[in-house]
């Protein structure tokens, strides 16, 4: 029986991964249970808002750090088989100002939370949802492995949960299976994310800083390619296994924010503001992709210049009410 015949919970439902893969459980008929710690977004920041199957998802507002055993009372209550985890206290600049917070919510409180889930018999995989922060920075394209460099309080954190995960699977096993993924984007996503923001800032004639000059290397994958692999990941991936998620294309920040300034119609230089770097900012991440589209026949389907010209258009539709929403992170305890 496909795993995805089965009940699923996913932990984080508010976040743009979450929620849009949410949209994509639901559009394939799947019965699904949200939980996050804040309610509901506005359905402009919620992937599976307008969704034609909406009557099959149920939304619970708790928090890992305090509702551990209502979550998985959840998981209990409608005999969940799958969980897919998207809750993490992110943000990498900001865990350097506040790094227990950071250490609370996805160490302790993760690990808490994990200890009760255990004991649900039902449990057939844990699909954790994490970055390739954890590797630190990658001179050269790399597998998956727990070779784990990390360095800030965010990554530290989001490899220390990856590695007691790896602990229960070898000593009690437990189902988790590991992802990590490239720099997610598309439309819907929070504003302070560099890609909506640029957007937003160069519609709106404001300037976005440019760290470091912009020479970072990223990978940037749609939100729907991301969706997609999660799916072939809960219905076909392997126990204990890592699966990389991510393009086999590679830019420079600045290199970004040029094709944003260039579909704007605007100035690259009157987009930007030169800045420095922020602390501990790692220089490239090169995740090999080969494991999941060898095993899982997944590939990614959307150009970023496609995905961007999608988010611009998101933009342009709702720039009435966006460009009066906060445009930078606040931190949540």
């Amino acid at each position: 029986m496909e795993v995805l015949k089965k009940n699923i919970l996913v932990l984080g439902s508010n976040s743009f991964s979450g929620s849009n893969f949410i949209n994509f459980l639901l559009s394939e008929g799947k019965k699904v249970i949200g939980v996050s710690r804040s309610p509901e977004a506005d359905s402009l920041f919620l992937g599976y808002a307008n969704n034609k199957n909406l009557q099959n998802f149920k939304f619970y507002q708790y928090d890992l750090n305090n509702s551990s055993k209502e979550i998985v009372d959840l998981c209990l209550e409608f005999n969940i088989s799958s969980v897919v985890n998207f809750a993490a206290q992110s943000m990498v600049a900001q865990s350097w100002e506040s790094p227990s917070d950071w250490y609370n919510t996805n160490i302790v409180s993760f690990a808490n939370f994990l200890k009760m889930l255990s004991n649900c018999n039902n449990l057939e995989s844990f699909v954790n949802f994490s970055t390739p922060e954890v590797y630190g920075s990658t001179d050269n394209w790399i597998k998956e492995s727990f070779d784990f460099s990390p360095t800030t309080p965010y990554a530290i954190s989001r490899a220390a949960a990856d590695y007691h995960l790896k602990g229960l699977f070898e000593s009690f096993n437990f189902p988790v299976i590991f992802t990590r993924a490239a720099n997610v984007y598309g439309p819907g996503q929070q504003l302070y994310r560099i890609v909506p923001k640029a957007i937003l800032f160069g519609i709106l004639g404001n300037k976005i800083p440019l760290q470091g000059g912009g020479s970072s290397i990223r990978s940037f994958i749609h939100i729907d390619d991301v969706s997609k692999a999660l799916i072939a990941i809960l219905d076909k991936g392997i126990v204990g296994d890592s699966y990389h998620i991510s393009t086999n294309n590679l830019i420079t920040i600045k290199d970004l924010l040029k094709i944003i300034a260039s579909k704007l119609s605007i100035e690259f230089e009157d987009l930007i503001n030169e800045a420095p770097d922020r602390a501990g900012k790692d220089f490239a991440y090169k995740l090999l992709s080969n494991k999941i589209r060898d095993e899982l026949g997944w590939a990614d389907t959307i150009p970023l210049e496609t995905g961007i010209d999608q988010t611009i258009t998101w933009i342009k539709d709702n720039i009435e009410l966006l460009e009066k929403l906060p445009m930078e992170y606040k931190h949540k305890r």
